[in-house]
């Protein structure tokens, strides 16, 4: 048989005996039957909030050990596949065993990146916050394009993005804003786009048409929802301001003060929600955002090297850390500077195409993790 066939097939075992392992394939086995047990209980659902929780458990454990049993079972057909090519050595045999081989290695690279995203918050939903940075117009438009960049890898990628704030630049483009993305893995995914993006092009905003850089800031943190408890009295530790709706929302929400932003004394964070009609909705929504970028500050003050990367991100410009370069003129590239991940389609990129870009980072983050 084909040697270099052979040392895939030998890769792939071991790979998917390493995966089986870390992923702790007995236990999750043994959760599921414990979740199946509650909920045959005839009070589960008395408590809604905590069945649906357990149910989207059930469901997190699902995604993973299925194509996880999926991947073992192929183990096992590689083998006797191996043995009866070795029998056969025809080309038909050959073709057969290349072809497993090639949709099994897809199908655990797929599983692999899901196992990198092992932290309670990675099967979180995400809120993500653009703002524009130094560059003038130019930044606010590419501000605007990489919250478009974000909607269409939603939409491309079926996560729900709804959008809960917005402030328009003064000419074009955007100041800010903030999107919610809901689905498995929002945030495990998502994290990868944290930090400053760079970009190069000729200035449509110019007159001469002369080269500008642009800078925008990304932020992620996680939905945590309930399940994450913080430290917060909401009456004595946070401000909160009322105010009207800026941007297209209709006469209701441009007249009366349905905005929300809160304010978090101690350290200064601020959230806005405004897209909603109703007061008591921007405010749950606010509080539910401020909750998630308080929840991950206590996260970065353990980790050295992420608290470092916040601190360096205040600049949003020259001087600054960039994580990615977008060049439009005169060459056409995106390069991620962490994992050195080069495209030549910017195009595709700004729409939406962001898979090989975060799943390059997961990988990456592997062997740059910090230390505890």
């Amino acid at each position: 048989m084909d040697p270099e066939l052979t040392a895939r097939c030998d890769d792939l075992t071991r790979r998917i005996v390493h995966l089986r392992d870390s992923l702790d394939y007995d236990s999750l086995q043994q959760r599921i039957r414990e979740i199946n047990e509650r909920m045959a209980a005839a009070d589960f659902w008395d408590d809604q909030e905590s069945a649906q929780a357990t149910v989207s458990e059930l469901q997190r454990i699902q995604g993973t050990l299925k194509p996880l049993e999926s991947l073992v079972q192929s183990a096992e057909d590689i083998e006797v596949m191996i043995e009866l090519t070795e029998e056969d050595d025809s080309d038909e045999s050959k073709a057969e065993l290349a072809q497993t081989v090639n949709k099994v290695e897809r199908d655990l690279e797929a599983l692999e990146i899901r196992a990198i995203m092992r932290n309670p918050e990675d099967a979180c939903d995400a809120f993500m916050s653009v703002q524009a940075g130094e560059g003038g117009t130019d930044a606010a438009d590419f501000a605007e394009m990489l919250m478009r960049m974000y909607q269409r890898w939603g939409e491309q990628n079926e996560y729900k993005v709804s959008l809960e704030e917005i402030s328009p630049g003064e000419e074009a483009g955007i100041r800010s804003a903030t999107l919610h993305v809901s689905g498995d893995y929002a945030y495990g995914y998502l994290k990868a786009e944290n930090g400053t993006h760079r970009l190069v092009r000729n200035s449509p905003f110019d007159s001469a048409g002369r080269r500008q850089t642009s800078f925008a800031a990304v932020d992620v943190t996680p939905d945590i929802g309930d399940s994450i408890d913080i430290d917060l009295n909401w009456d004595s530790d946070v401000r909160e301001d009322t105010l009207r709706a800026g941007g297209a929302g209709g006469q209701h929400v441009n007249k009366t003060e349905s905005a929300v932003r809160l304010t978090h004394l101690e350290t200064g964070v601020a959230v806005l929600c405004q897209s909603e009609r109703s007061q008591h909705q921007n405010r749950a929504t606010a509080r539910k955002m401020l909750t998630a970028k308080l929840y991950q500050l206590e996260v970065e003050k353990r980790e050295a090297d992420i608290a470092a990367k916040r601190g360096q991100k205040t600049k949003i410009g020259f001087g600054g850390e960039t994580i990615r370069h977008y060049v439009l003129n005169p060459d056409q590239y995106v390069k991620d500077s962490r994992t050195g991940t080069k495209t030549g389609n910017p195009g595709a990129v700004l729409d939406g195409d962001l898979n090989e870009y975060i799943e390059a980072y997961l990988r990456w983050s592997i062997s740059h993790e910090p230390t505890k």
